[in-house]
């Protein structure tokens, strides 16, 4: 198989499953175990994606300026700061780093 092929593969199973999910009945969907379950699983899809995008490099792992600006936007929102700030001091962590050459 090419990755075309794959690719289309793919895109048509998405579809399906995606289509399949307008048949689950309504009274499903609305229980706390399935609504519960909708809000774990995309808090842990944008956790992964963030993990990702911080460390992944191509097919390594690379620590970088990147890694301690994360950790920094971590701590700014637990400690309930205005999300403007966050990207603000994240992103002036991670270029400082940078400017001092780590990363």
């Amino acid at each position: 198989m090419t990755v075309w092929q794959i690719i289309l593969l793919a895109s048509i199973l998405v579809l399906a499953t995606k289509m399949l999910g307008y048949l689950v009945p309504p009274r499903v969907l609305e229980t706390p175990t399935a609504s519960r379950t909708a809000e774990l699983m995309t808090v842990a899809l944008l956790s992964a994606l963030i993990v990702v995008q911080t460390i992944g490099a191509g097919q390594g792992i690379v620590i970088d300026a990147r890694l301690p600006a994360l950790a920094v936007a971590a701590g700014l929102f637990a400690l309930r700061v205005p999300f403007i700030l966050v990207i603000i001091a994240a992103a002036a962590t991670a270029a400082g780093l940078r400017a001092l050459g780590w990363g």
